[in-house]
C-alpha cells in the first residue's frame, strides 16, 4: 500500500496548470515509496482531460463523468470511492480554492490525516512515514511534519513542482464508483470575476514587476513604457498595492498571486520571502536593484546592480 492518488483540477472546461505540477509531485513520491501513480479526474470532459493527464510517470488515469464542472459533493464521493478501491497510501490535491474546499471533507470522510500547503514531500527511511515540508512564519523558515497514518491527504502549493511533460502510457479507464445523488447538496450556479480583474497576471508570459524602489506613483510611467516595449504585463510587490498605486489583482506573493511567467523582471524589489514565494517558479528572473545584498539576487538568473531610473529607460529604448 504505497500508491499515490493525485486528484486533478479543472475549471470552466480547462485543466488547470497545477494539475500537471501535481503529477510531478505524485510521480516523485510514488517512485520514492515504491508504488504507482494513479490520477483521478472528476466531472467535465473527462476523456479530453485524461488524454492531457497521460504524462510520463503516470500509471493509471481514472475518470468519473458526472456533471460539467467542479462540484464539492461529487468530487468527495468519487475520490473516496477510488480510495476504497485503490487503497493508496497518499492522496494529493492542489492547495487551491477547490482543493481546500474538498480536501478537508475528504480527509474527514476517510478519517485520514490532512496536511495543507506542502512545498516538499518525502518518505522517511526508518519508519516509512510521509514527511511533509511546509513554510512557516510567513515563509521565513521551513518545517517538516511526519504524518503517521494512511491514507494521508495532502494539498500541494502551486508552482513548487514543474509541470509533468512527455507522453505516457497510462491505463485510462472509467472508474466504477457510485455517486449518491441524495448526497449532492451543492451546485456551481455561475462565476463572477473579481472587480478590477481586466488582466490575469498568472497567465502572463512576461511580467514587469515593480517594488518600493520606484519611490513615487508618478514614476510608474517608466515601468509602463518598458512593459509596452516588451509587450509585457505589469505586476507589483505588496507595498505598491498597499499604497493604492496598482490594483490588488496585480500583486505577486503569498498575499497576492502565484505567477510562473517565462520572464519575470523585478524592478526595485528587494525580494522578501513573501514576494519570492509568488514568483520563484518563473523560467527566467531578471533583477534590477541598487543593493548588491538584496535577497532577490539569490534567485535571479540575471542581475543589474544599478539605478532603476537609469536602467529602465535604457532598456525601453533598446527594445522599442
Amino acid at each position: 500500500m504505497s500508491d499515490v492518488l493525485a486528484v486533478a483540477e479543472h475549471r470552466r472546461g480547462e485543466l488547470r496548470d497545477v494539475s500537471l505540477e501535481l503529477l510531478t509531485a505524485g510521480a516523485d513520491l510514488a517512485a520514492e515509496a515504491g508504488g504507482d501513480l494513479h490520477v483521478a479526474v472528476v466531472s467535465g470532459p473527462v476523456e479530453e482531460f485524461a488524454e492531457d493527464l497521460n504524462r510520463e510517470g503516470v500509471d493509471a488515469v481514472h475518470t468519473v463523468a458526472h456533471g460539467d464542472d467542479y462540484n464539492h459533493d461529487v468530487l468527495v464521493q468519487a475520490v473516496a470511492g477510488l480510495v476504497d478501491d485503490l487503497d493508496p497510501a497518499y492522496v494529493l490535491a492542489p492547495n487551491s480554492v477547490n482543493g481546500l474546499d474538498s480536501a478537508p471533507a475528504l480527509a474527514q470522510r476517510l478519517d485520514a490525516p490532512l496536511v495543507t500547503d506542502a512545498v516538499g514531500l518525502a518518505v522517511e527511511e526508518d519508519e516509512g512515514d510521509l514527511v511533509v515540508t511546509r513554510e512557516l512564519h510567513g515563509g521565513k523558515t521551513e518545517g517538516t511534519l511526519a504524518v503517521d497514518g494512511t491514507p494521508a491527504v495532502v494539498t500541494i502549493r502551486p508552482a513548487e513542482w514543474p509541470a509533468a511533460e512527455g507522453n505516457g502510457d497510462a491505463d485510462v479507464s472509467a472508474a466504477d464508483v457510485a455517486i449518491d445523488e441524495d448526497g449532492v447538496r451543492t451546485a456551481v450556479t455561475g462565476y463572477q470575476e473579481v472587480a478590477g480583474g481586466e488582466v490575469d497576471i498568472s497567465e502572463a508570459e512576461v511580467l514587469v514587476s515593480v517594488g518600493r524602489g520606484i519611490e513615487e506613483e508618478e514614476n510608474l510611467d517608466i515601468i509602463e513604457d518598458l512593459a509596452d516595449a516588451l509587450d509585457a504585463t505589469i505586476s507589483a510587490s505588496r507595498p505598491i498595492v498597499d499604497n493604492g498605486w496598482l490594483p490588488k489583482d496585480r500583486q505577486v506573493g503569498q498575499s497576492g498571486k502565484v505567477v510562473t511567467p517565462e520572464v519575470y523582471i523585478a524592478i526595485g524589489i528587494s525580494g522578501a520571502v513573501q514576494h519570492v514565494a509568488g514568483m520563484k517558479g518563473a523560467d527566467t528572473i531578471v533583477a534590477i536593484n541598487t543593493d548588491p545584498n538584496a535577497p532577490i539576487y539569490d534567485i535571479a538568473d540575471f542581475g543589474i546592480e544599478d539605478d532603476l531610473f537609469d536602467v529602465v529607460p535604457a532598456l525601453t529604448e533598446q527594445f522599442s
